[in-house]
């Protein structure tokens, strides 16, 4: 696989990741608010919820960055 085509598959592979933990996000967000349970019993859902998923997308776009690293060496 060629440089040029490796860093372009690799930009995308984040951009499709960002906008798929953003969609999920948003889901998961909408979820927690549709439910009956007053605000504060809400809170650690949303918090956990978004750690998790932001969390996973970081080590994702970590992993890829680590990735494109060791092929250029």
């Amino acid at each position: 696989m060629k440089r040029e085509t490796q860093s372009t598959l690799i930009v995308w592979i984040k951009r499709i990741l960002g906008f798929a933990a953003i969609g999920l996000w948003m889901y998961v967000i909408y979820t927690i608010a549709r439910s009956p349970a007053p605000f504060m019993g809400q809170v650690p859902y949303c918090m956990a919820g978004t750690m998790l998923i932001f969390g996973l997308l970081t080590a994702a776009h970590k992993g890829l960055d680590y990735w494109s690293l060791q092929k250029k060496e």
